[in-house]
């Protein structure tokens, strides 16, 4: 099966396992082995020679081995049968699609159904797939896509009908198995780097290397064992976003009865009330309505409506249609995970009513199917494991492995001329040079540099749930922001009601005054509701409200204070992001009780005027003439309905139509305090800043002048004979559509994308990708317009970030390749410190409060009774500190708990500095992979080797250097300079090369300064016990002092990260190395020098090797800092 499954899975192929003899590591191995057996036994070879060969075969058997743990391709090469399909196969290969975890063998299950077919069906990351008549394999198909009558006829489930439920689509659960610290930690033992670090050891214990073999295993367990702690603290934190089972109404086999949620079944009826557990699965409202609060799932705190597919007259306007979640799942279904602020059961006595005096749902989707398991899966298998380019990383070792293979082959041909040189330690040194350009840092170093940006963002408040994608964002060049709620407050201010006023209808008269067909559309369009004596709805439209001289009461009554008048909302149309307007139907009854009906509709002013049945002259300047001022203006309008009405029936355009024109509304958006200097930080430091936003683009053109995201705009508009023109807002400028003036910033709105799309270009493509480069606004442009403008932004190998708030900004905020997502009506700012200390007081209080509360009744209740209460009461505290699922929004790998877009500048402030520590770390082991190559391969011939306690204190004094480096904090203030995006640059190879040849010359001078002293001798026993010498003095002193050398010189700072004054633990790790070297080379102590094997130089040498390392020194950097001037900085990448 080779086409793409869906969004997750890329394709799926069939195995079956072959017997054991037949795998290659098996059987192959078996004949090798019984081979070397033979060859063995020969008595005419040397018995070193044999173990070489047995030691290749051996690490050659153990590799093929681990291969198929570290790749299930290899694996399924290496020991299984490929099949045509899943008819006669036992497992399954499921390939995932990019950032969807990794390729996985799942076992094929194999049941038979009800009718007495067989079903094949295999589970991949907490999904069931079941095999089609195709013989394909599909995700298991919920009722999400009926016949609409399906839902609302239905009768709930038989004890049948669940066992037969349970068995396609499995219980309600959402189980997280914790996989043990030992499962664990075997895992990331036999991880590659790893197992090559394991090799390595091997290799130096053979060469009598035990003290610094063990340090050096010591080392590298306890941090995969830190790491497997952070991993299953994690994992913890992930399994805590789940509940606990509750107790439900559920209706089946004709009745009510009470059953556990986790054992809900697609097809159930059940009955939602308000309480304080979540919805526990995706339902969709059949009768009743309700107020719930999604901020769980979207990060949107603001209530939304949820009405019934049925009205309480039993009509159903979808009667005869299909369910479509994408159309109905705003107004009719209410998904896991969120909660009830508020419920309402239907009235209607010839319904199902449940006993609790619910809202009757129907259950659509269960476990990890539905929207809050769709985050949780998210967050479980998106991540990759936190490491640098792999690619990039393996092309970087094979350049080094060029100097190490030239080094090996050196010492083996040189090596061989003596016929009486042991083979074994020759081949044994070979290998060790080779293995030399991978150091055993280099995992470690890349995985630290990302995990300390981890938990530098935490403590920032924000939560990141893909930590790959954090040197992605050292690397954007556009950054991308939604308007409304993110760059602006959403706390709109009412400025008043224009367009009412005869003789002068630009002037704007205060909301109260105005006329009372305008206040009737306010004080009634809206999705308002009373819930606990509080008016919950959106932020906007409780700002109106709160303005005027109306009373909105429970019952959807709306009173007006000053005149005698009351009206009720019968029902709504409501407000959707594609049509961009809303309804309600009204009515109002007089004195002689007679009902007349009214619809109430607000929108965008360009939407409204094609609904009006007269469109006032000055329509079109009155509007324009706010939005230019940054005011964002919504057109009112409304229309008698008469008094004979079916509200149930009326159709929506049939509503919308012929109104009356009752003014514009304006209101005011003060930007957020933080935005301007997060733009201009943004702007200075190499960034194209983008906005994209539903707003109008003349009140976007002018929040974006506001910000200097632009300074003069042209907006591509369509005249009334269909030409499509730029101009500027105040309309005073016009120029053709192929030629826009330069010196100007383009603003393209939804009909002008699609029309820019549809116009080709030979170089381009489209005309819309030619002109991109200019555009720094989109305005009125739907959410699958959000997204093309990222995907055409990363299509041009453009990074982009993508900052957003609402639901309307998921797409978006998915396809960018930095989503940030800022949690609505949060606080702008951290706490200060007082504030945080003062919770915590509070908090600490409130426990020692728990504790003495325990004790008093303690002698009152059972011990588990006891237990429990402590429990929850300790778990009550816990939660205002707990990571919840609203703190992440399903569609962001970044999500802040503050609404400042400042959280966009601390992820790139982060993402450089993690960005630039890899690439230091990349220069820095080079270097130190390339001067130990030289002096395990030239040097070794001469006979100079460390002994156990030199490599050992050579580990201990680069140890703090190599741990320090990775946690440097990145500097407050993003700089204009940009760094390198990848390894390959002509700055890194260059300083590589240049500072070796220095380096080179260096011990090549010293090693002939010493030889002046105590001439080479003219046999070499390269099998002797180690014993010192001056040129095994002066050697270890020079290596150390070069490694020290490289940390130095290549540790970058500013402009992205603390220098290496301001990084102390660095700082004072490289001071105290440089001056231990010193005194071993001045001999201070002899006592410490003879300790450690080390001679005391003669006084001329001494200062020969002072003196030229200082030399070493100061040439590396200045050549390091030449380079670094004239091309250690990237420029920000053109679009075109």
């Amino acid at each position: 099966m080779g086409e793409k499954v869906n969004e997750e899975v890329d394709r799926i192929s069939f195995h079956n396992y072959r017997p054991l003899l037949t795998h290659i590591y098996a059987g192959p191995f078996l004949a090798l082995y019984v081979l070397w057996a033979a060859f063995a036994l020969q008595a005419d070879h040397v018995w070193e020679l044999k173990l070489i060969v047995l030691g290749a075969v051996g690490v050659i058997h153990v590799l093929c081995g681990l291969f198929c743990v570290w790749s299930v391709q290899w694996m399924t090469l290496c020991m299984c049968s490929t099949l045509p399909d899943a008819t006669a196969a036992s497992f399954a290969k499921v390939v995932p699609t990019e950032n969807n975890g990794s390729t996985v063998m799942c076992k094929i299950n194999r049941r038979t159904k009800k009718s007495g077919e067989p079903e094949l069906w295999l589970e991949f990351h907490q999904t069931k797939y079941i095999c089609t008549d195709n013989l394909n394999f599909n995700p298991v198909a919920f009722p999400t896509s009926g016949p609409i009558s399906d839902y609302t006829g239905s009768r709930g489930l038989s004890d049948d009908d669940v066992l037969e439920a349970v068995q396609q689509w499995g219980y309600n659960e959402m189980k997280i198995v914790l996989p043990s610290f030992q499962e664990l930690f075997v895992e990331r033992a036999t991880a590659p780097f790893f197992v090559f670090q394991v090799f390595c050891v091997g290799l130096w214990c053979l060469d009598e290397y035990w003290y610094y073999s063990l340090f050096t295993l010591g080392m590298l367990a306890m941090f995969e064992a830190t790491v497997v702690k952070q991993q299953m603290k994690s994992m913890g934190e992930i399994k805590r976003m789940t509940q606990e089972p509750y107790f439900i109404s559920v209706y089946r086999n004709k009745r009510w009865d009470k059953v556990r949620c986790n054992e809900l079944c697609p097809g159930d009826l059940i009955s939602l009330t308000r309480r304080e557990e979540s919805v526990p699965c995706d339902v969709i409202l059949l009768h009743g309505s309700c107020v719930v609060n999604e901020s769980m799932l979207t990060g949107e705190s603001v209530p939304l409506m949820k009405e019934s597919m049925v009205a309480d007259d039993g009509s159903c306007e979808y009667e005869g249609g299909v369910l479509n979640l994408e159309l109905h799942s705003r107004l009719h279904v209410v998904f896991g995970g969120t909660s009830l602020v508020q419920h309402t059961a239907s009235t209607n006595k010839q319904f199902i009513k449940a006993p609790d005096n619910g809202c009757i749902a129907y259950v659509l989707r269960t476990g990890f199917n539905t929207s809050q398991g769709k985050l949780l899966r998210t967050i479980m298998y998106s991540v990759k494991r936190v490491t640098a380019n792999n690619f990039e990383t393996f092309l970087f070792i094979l350049f080094l492995l060029q100097f190490a293979i030239a080094a090996s082959a050196y010492v083996w041909i040189e090596g061989t001329k003596d016929p009486d040189r042991n083979r074994y330690k020759l081949f044994l040194e070979c290998t060790l040079i080779l293995t030399s350009v991978v150091p055993p840092e280099l995992p470690i170093e890349l995985s630290l540099a990302v995990n300390n940006s981890l938990i530098s963002l935490i403590k920032m408040g924000i939560h990141c749930t893909e930590p790959f994608r954090i040197p992605f964002a050292g690397k954007v060049h556009v950054a991308c922001f939604d308007k409304t709620g993110t760059l602006t407050t959403d706390k709109l201010e009412v400025t008043g009601v224009c367009g009412v006023k005869k003789g002068d209808p630009s002037a704007l008269v205060p909301v109260e005054d105005a006329p009372l067909g305008s206040c009737q559309v306010l004080a009634t369009c809206h999705s308002l509701l009373h819930i606990d004596g509080q008016l919950i709805g959106d932020p906007i439209e409780r700002a109106t409200l709160s303005v005027l001289p109306w009373n909105l009461t429970k019952g959807d009554v709306v009173i007006c204070k000053s005149v005698k008048q009351s009206l009720k909302i019968m029902r709504r149309f409501h407000f959707n992001s594609t049509l961009k307007r809303m309804s309600v139907v009204v009515s109002q009854q007089d004195n002689n009780y007679n009902v007349e009906y009214f619809v109430m509709t607000k929108g965008a002013p360009e939407v409204i005027k094609t609904m009006l049945a007269k469109v006032p002259d000055s329509y079109d300047e009155t509007h324009k003439q706010y939005t230019l001022q940054g005011g964002r203006v919504i057109a009112l309008a409304k229309r008698p309905l008469g008094k004979d009405v079916t509200v149930r029936d009326l159709q929506r355009e049939d509503a919308e139509k012929d109104l009356e024109f009752c003014g514009f509304v304006v209101f005011s958006t003060p930007l957020k305090k933080e935005s301007k200097a997060a733009v201009t930080m943004l702007r200075d430091s190499s960034h194209y800043i983008v906005m994209i936003t539903g707003d109008s683009p003349l009140t976007a053109c002018y929040v974006a002048n506001q910000l200097r995201i632009s300074k003069k705009n042209l907006i591509l508009v369509e005249k009334d004979d269909g030409e499509w023109v730029w101009q500027t807002p105040d309309e005073s400028e016009e120029y053709p559509i192929d030629s826009p003036a330069k010196g100007f910033s383009l603003c393209l709105t939804g009909p002008a994308m699609n029309h820019c799309l549809g116009l080709p270009d030979k170089k381009h493509g489209t005309f819309f990708k030619k002109i991109i480069s200019r555009v720094q606004v989109f305005a009125r442009v739907t959410p699958k317009q959000k997204e093309l403008a990222i995907t055409t932004f990363k299509s041009l190998g453009l990074v982009t970030v993508m900052c957003g708030d609402g639901t309307n900004d998921v797409g978006a905020l998915k396809h960018a390749d930095v989503g940030v997502a800022i949690i609505s009506n949060a606080p702008e700012v951290k706490p200060e410190k007082r504030e945080l200390e003062r919770k915590e007081k509070e908090k600490s209080e409130k426990k020692m409060a728990i504790l003495q509360e325990f004790r008093e009744i303690n002698q009152k209740r059972t011990l588990q009774e006891r237990q429990k209460l402590l429990e929850e009461k300790l778990k009550e505290l816990q939660e205002d500190t707990m990571v919840k699922l609203g703190d992440a929004s399903i569609a962001s790998p970044f999500t802040s708990k503050y609404s400042s877009v400042k959280c966009v500048c601390s992820i790139i402030r982060q993402g450089r500095c993690t960005l630039v520590t890899t690439l230091q770390m990349f220069k820095i082991l080079a270097l130190n992979a390339l001067i130990i190559a030289y002096c395990q391969s030239a040097l070794y011939l001469d006979g100079v080797k460390f002994s156990d306690g030199q490599a050992t204190l050579q580990g201990l004094l680069l140890a703090g250097c190599f741990l320090f480096i990775s946690r440097s904090k990145p500097l407050d203030k993003l700089s204009k300079t940009r760094p390198h995006a990848n390894i390959f640059n002509l700055y890194t190879i260059s300083t590589v090369l240049l500072q070796f040849a220095v380096h080179l010359y260096t011990i090549i001078r010293l090693v002939d300064a010493v030889h002046a002293i105590e001439p080479r001798k003219a046999s070499i026993d390269l099998d002797a016990e180690f014993s010192p010498t001056l040129l095994n003095t002066i050697v270890y002193i020079v290596s150390v002092t070069l490694q020290l050398n490289t940390f130095i010189i290549n540790y970058r700072g500013h402009p992205y990260m603390e220098s290496l004054r301001e990084n102390k633990p660095l700082c004072y790790s490289a001071i105290f190395t440089a001056v231990f070297m010193t005194i071993l080379t001045f001999g201070v102590m002899p006592d410490i020098s003879s300790e450690f094997s080390l001679l005391i130089p003669p006084d001329s040498l001494k200062h020969e090797v002072f003196t030229t390392l200082l030399l070493d020194t100061g040439l590396t950097l200045a050549f390091d800092r030449v380079l670094l001037w004239l091309c250690g900085d990237a420029k920000l990448k053109p679009i075109n």
